[in-house]
C-alpha cells in the first residue's frame, strides 16, 4: 500500500507538515516522488514513522531518534520489544498516580487513613524516569546497570522522612557550594563542608559509599555540560571548584 503525504498524514494521526519536516530533517524520506512531483511512502516508510512515534512517546530527542534509527546497527524488531518493555514501566508508574490520586480522594471524603509513604507512591518513580532519559546512559556506561539499579531501589523504596533528608542535603550543597566557591579555595573549610554534605547526598542516592565514585562522580559534573550547566548555572566554575574540593576530600589525585 501507498500513500501520498496527506493520506500517510491522517493514518498516522500526525500532520502533513511533520511528514515534510521529517523529509527535511532526514530521518523519514518518501519512498519516492512519483510524476507530479507528490512525495509517495510504502511499508518501509509506515514501519520507520511508527518507530519514530513509540520513540516521541518516551520522550526521546529527534535528534537522538534519527542517530537511532538511522544507525546501520538499528534492528527494528530488538527496538519494538524494548518500546514494550519501557511502556509497560510507564503504564505501571501510571497505574500508581492513578491508585495515588485515588487513595488521595477516598481519605479525603471518606476518612480513610493514608500513610505518608501512600502518599507518594508514584512521584519517585517519574523522578527516576526523567533521570533515566537525561542522564542514564552516561551513567549506566560508567557505572554499570547493577549499580544503578540498586541506586533507584533504593531510592524508591526511601520512607518519606529520608526522602525530606535527601532533599535537604541536595539544597544545603548548593547553598554551602555557593559560600565556599566566594573563598576561591577548594580545600578551605566551607569548600571541604561542601563536599562532605555531598558524601552524605551520594549515600542515600547510592545506598553505600566509596571514593572511586565519588571523585567519578565530581568529574562527570565537569565532563558532561548537562551536569556542567547545572552547577554553573548562578557561578561559572562552580562545577569544577566542587570536583577540586571532592578531590581534595577523598584524598584521590585528578
Amino acid at each position: 500500500m501507498e500513500y501520498t503525504v496527506q493520506k500517510f498524514a491522517k493514518i498516522a494521526g500526525v500532520s502533513s507538515r511533520t511528514l515534510r519536516y521529517y523529509d527535511e530533517f532526514g530521518i523519514l524520506k518518501p519512498a519516492r516522488i512519483n510524476s507530479s512531483g507528490y512525495r509517495i511512502y510504502g511499508k518501509e516508510q509506515v514501519d520507520r514513522l511508527q518507530q519514530i512515534l513509540f520513540y516521541r512517546e518516551l520522550g526521546v530527542s529527534l535528534s537522538d531518534i534519527k542517530n537511532i534509527v538511522t544507525s546501520p546497527s538499528f534492528d527494528a524488531n530488538t527496538a519494538l520489544r524494548e518500546h514494550r518493555e519501557r511502556l509497560l514501566a510507564k503504564r505501571e508508574q501510571l497505574d500508581l498516580l492513578i491508585a495515588n490520586v485515588d487513595k488521595t480522594i477516598a481519605a479525603a471524603e471518606e476518612g480513610i487513613t493514608m500513610s505518608d509513604k501512600e502518599k507518594f507512591e508514584g512521584f519517585k518513580d517519574k523522578l527516576i524516569e526523567d533521570n533515566e532519559k537525561k542522564y542514564g546512559k552516561e551513567i549506566r556506561e560508567k557505572y554499570g546497570d547493577k549499580r544503578v539499579d540498586e541506586s533507584n531501589n533504593v531510592f524508591k523504596n526511601m520512607t518519606k522522612q529520608q526522602y525530606d533528608e535527601f532533599e535537604k542535603l541536595g539544597e544545603d550543597i548548593l547553598r554551602t557550594l555557593k559560600e565556599a566557591f566566594t573563598t576561591g579555595n577548594p580545600s578551605g573549610e566551607l569548600a571541604q563542608k561542601t563536599a562532605e554534605l555531598h558524601r552524605k547526598w551520594i549515600t542515600f542516592a547510592w545506598g553505600s559509599y566509596n571514593k572511586e565514585a565519588h571523585v567519578g562522580l565530581a568529574q562527570m559534573y565537569v565532563d558532561d555540560k548537562r551536569f556542567t550547566a547545572y552547577y554553573d548555572k548562578e557561578q561559572p566554575g562552580a562545577a569544577e571548584f566542587l570536583r577540586d574540593a571532592i578531590f581534595i576530600y577523598t584524598g584521590m589525585k585528578k
